[in-house]
């Protein structure tokens, strides 16, 4: 009678959609494996066809998809690639979303309005997602909408390794745009020595997208090079008001520091149009060439999510990676 043999080995599949292959490929290659093929295209009337090219059969999936633009165009495409994946036995799927879209519409404001991203949570959830990763959610308490572990890792260090070592920290001020960020704020302080934060006062009407009103600085900032930190720059409204606020205030220099670079609309010109020394991002999103400018710098995001990817296949720890952020 034959042996049967049973094997526990485990198999770490990389999987990207269309988006964005560019951020796939590289924690590809910080992982030293290759993106599984996958064949996916357009019907005619706009619907999406995904087949992956190999079996997914027993593998611990990783699907890659940032939420750019357009951006319910790369989140159906993703179910649908998590949807093919649980219907080809894959053991376990990840969803990986650097960019988590709708994280701004994270609660009501008013009566009768959508919790979108709770929705967001339970599509991935429906569709046969056992874990989320992201970076830097609008609001952490988004993690609480996925039934399943979430790995919200922070682009944190990444951004206050850079910043510190381009500026005199002796001379440093953090500023959040507003008061919702001052917590963040106070972790970049923590992480730059103890550097004196501000924050500005801003007033929004909920039922205008994408304007503020900013108002007075809350801190002296005079003679400082002050850090306007930030989790995306989206229209860049908000972020050149605080900018000019603090030149206004004396503030000797102004970087802003900001996760997602999602630069839609008149972002880039009002950012160029600014008196900004600098504007750090990563690359959680893709940034074409006619989307980059002199002060532009782009920090890659590819070597944390291949780290935490790693950790989540051998079973480690995730939290390693948070440098002791809670």
């Amino acid at each position: 009678m034959s042996e049967l043999r049973l094997t526990s080995e485990k198999r770490l599949r990389i999987f990207t959609g269309r988006g964005y292959p560019e951020l796939a490929e590289g924690v590809a290659a910080e992982l030293g494996i290759p993106i599984t093929p996958t064949s996916a295209y357009d019907f005619a009337n706009g619907e999406i066809f995904v087949r992956f090219e190999e079996s997914v059969r027993g593998s611990d999936a990783f699907v890659i998809q940032s939420h750019c633009a357009p951006v319910n165009k790369q989140i159906m495409e993703q179910l649908i690639m998590v949807d093919a994946l649980k219907r080809a036995s894959a053991k376990r799927i990840t969803v990986v979303a650097p960019f988590y879209g709708y994280a701004r519409q994270d609660k009501k404001h008013r009566g009768r309005e959508p919790i979108s991203a709770r929705l967001m949570a339970d599509l991935f959830k429906t569709a046969g997602a056992d874990r989320l990763m992201v970076v830097d959610l609008h609001t952490s308490q988004i993690q609480g909408f996925f039934d399943g572990p979430v790995d919200h890792l922070f682009a944190l260090p990444l951004l206050t390794n850079y910043v510190g070592s381009k500026v005199d920290r002796s001379k440093l001020t953090i500023v959040s745009p507003d008061s919702g960020r001052v917590r963040v704020a106070e972790r970049w302080s923590d992480l730059l020595g103890g550097c004196p934060i501000a924050f500005i006062h801003k007033m929004r009407d909920p039922r205008i997208p994408n304007d503020s009103v900013t108002g007075k600085v809350v801190g002296d900032v005079k003679g400082q090079t002050c850090v306007v930190i930030d989790d995306m720059i989206d229209t860049a409204g908000t972020i050149t008001k605080a900018v000019d606020a603090l030149y206004a205030d004396g503030a000797k220099d102004v970087i802003i520091a900001a996760t997602h670079a999602v630069f839609s609309g008149p972002a880039v010109e009002r950012l160029k149009a600014s008196n900004v020394s600098e504007v750090v991002v990563t690359d959680t999103l893709p940034i074409p060439e006619d989307s980059r400018f002199d002060n532009l710098t782009v920090l890659p995001i590819a070597p944390l999510l291949a780290r935490a990817i790693r950790e989540v296949f051998e079973d480690g720890s995730v939290t390693s990676l948070f440098d002791g952020l809670s």
